[in-house]
């Protein structure tokens, strides 16, 4: 047994006759026969080839002695006759061949071609040749006899023209007879090959038609057991994405898709738990808002305004006591927003008004501020408590931290697909090694973090609910301020798009 992803177990599944196994086994039963049959054709091509090589070779030398032995050697013995030449010194003539060398020769090249000739025909005339080359060296030596012993010229003529004469001429003709049923053999053996063309050609269609019935019905019967199984796990799949959890695929093909199916039916088994698993993150998330909630709201801001409204009434400012139990009222009504998680543009910036409000009367000696929303962007919409955690940490962390009056600017604007605040501050700043750690922090889990809680909330929930690619950056300098940039998706507000002439203006003080 092993474990799932998802913490049940598994079988060990092995495919018995897997899908590869199948289609290999289809391809075999078509390229099998397409094979024997190149085969056969390349050893008939590759015979054939060596059959008509041969003949040509054959031919070839025999055409050879067919266009010069017989002038050879009647050149050479006539001049032997007349006394150009004798036996001896025949040999010293670039001109004339020797002819014993001639005969000798001539018989080994055919006796070669009477021991490879299949040929009846051809190797009757083989025969025929070298029994008159037998007599023709006999010719020769009575020639070689009469010469030396001083026979008269008209003898030696006489017997050359009667004798050597027609020996050579019977044996041209022997050669051409052979050169003739050779090239008879020739066309023979490619009738043969054209007939053996003809039969395969034939084989080659009853093959095809035999194959094309056979491979049609291994193809239906492989297919149909690969289409069968993945019905089965096509409505398997529809009744668990109906809410039926209950629902397995029967599959036993013993192939990838038995494995498949085994996989589909743990997730099916898993799915409860992994809804389960969801729903405690979720909660999570849940407890992490309230949470956010409770760092904004907690009892010191509270406690702060109300001793600042007290203060003002005992100092006979019952005006600024007044606006300040408003703005708070404005405050607390835009951090409930009736439990929603996303509010419109304009509404995040009333909050952040009433908030800051409220902070420049308290700190009227130490803070400025200025809000700068493009009114364009009003009727997008922001989750809830995304900008007011990153304005209280410049005000705590930054100005507060900071000799003299500072500044909060605030500022927001479409940028493409997206929107981009600006919210910086010209505080005390951080130096390199703290900015660094306080980019770690916010980049994880706000459950996590140690410092920059509200900072690594805001971005948690913005990735949690946007994607990876939006959230918070930071960038800062010791001494000079921070500056946090905000992104998240141009997405419109459940509620009516606001007129341009309704938007109010930027603010500030």
């Amino acid at each position: 047994m092993r474990k799932s992803r998802f913490g049940g177990k598994m079988k060990n599944s092995r495919t018995g006759f897997s899908i590869r196994k199948k289609i290999l086994l289809l391809a075999a039963i078509v390229a099998l026969p397409f094979v024997v049959m190149l085969a056969y054709l390349l050893a008939s091509m590759a015979n054939y080839s060596q059959v008509y090589d041969k003949i040509v070779r054959d031919i070839t030398v025999a055409n050879n002695y067919n266009l010069n032995f017989k002038d050879d050697m009647d050149e050479s013995m006539y001049k032997i006759v007349v006394g150009y030449v004798t036996f001896d010194n025949i040999s010293e003539d670039e001109k004339l061949e020797d002819p014993y060398i001639l005969i000798n020769d001539l018989r080994s090249e055919f006796t070669q071609l009477v021991d490879v000739t299949t040929d009846s025909e051809s190797r009757v005339w083989l025969e025929s040749l070298l029994r008159n080359l037998d007599t023709l060296e006999k010719r020769v030596d009575d020639v070689m006899e009469s010469t030396r012993s001083g026979g008269t010229y008209d003898d030696n003529i006489e017997y050359l023209e009667n004798n050597i004469y027609v020996l050579t001429e019977l044996i041209q003709d022997d050669i051409q007879y052979y050169i003739y049923y050779q090239t008879q053999n020739m066309e023979k053996v490619t009738d043969e090959l054209n007939i053996q063309i003809r039969s395969f050609m034939v084989a080659c269609v009853l093959v095809f038609a035999v194959l094309l019935i056979g491979v049609t019905i291994a193809a239906l019967f492989i297919t149909s057991g690969i289409v069968r199984p993945l019905k089965e796990l096509n409505r398997a799949t529809k009744k668990l994405a109906e809410g039926d959890f209950s629902a397995r695929a029967e599959v036993d093909s013993k192939d990838e898709i038995a494995v498949l199916a085994e996989g589909f039916n743990d997730m099916a088994g898993n799915m409860q738990d992994m809804i389960s698993k969801i729903k405690d993150d979720e909660q999570k998330i849940r407890k992490a808002d309230l949470r956010l909630l409770q760092e904004q709201i907690n009892p010191h801001f509270l406690y702060n305004t109300l001793d600042t409204i007290v203060w003002l009434i005992e100092g006979n400012e019952p005006e600024q006591a007044v606006t300040m139990v408003i703005t708070l009222s404005n405050f607390f009504r835009q951090v409930l927003s009736k439990g929603k998680e996303f509010i419109s543009i304009r509404e995040e910036e009333q909050h952040i008004s009433s908030y800051l409000e409220i902070q420049e009367m308290r700190y009227h000696d130490i803070l400025e501020y200025s809000i700068q929303i493009d009114p364009s962007i009003y009727n997008y919409q922001i989750l809830k408590l995304t900008l007011q955690p990153v304005v209280e940490n410049a005000l705590y962390h930054g100005i507060k931290r900071k000799r003299g009056k500072g500044c909060i600017h605030i500022r927001g604007e479409k940028d493409g697909d997206a929107l981009r605040f600006l919210i910086g501050d010209d505080g005390a700043g951080m130096e390199a090694e703290e900015l660094k750690e306080l980019r770690r922090e916010i980049g994880r889990p706000c459950q996590e973090t140690e410092k920059g809680f509200g900072l690594a909330n805001v971005n948690e929930r913005i990735r949690m609910y946007f994607g990876e690619e939006y959230g918070l950056s930071i960038v800062s300098k010791k001494g000079k301020g921070t500056i946090v940039e905000i992104r998240i998706p141009a997405l419109f507000s459940a509620g009516e798009k606001l007129k341009d002439e309704e938007a109010p203006p930027g603010k500030q003080k």
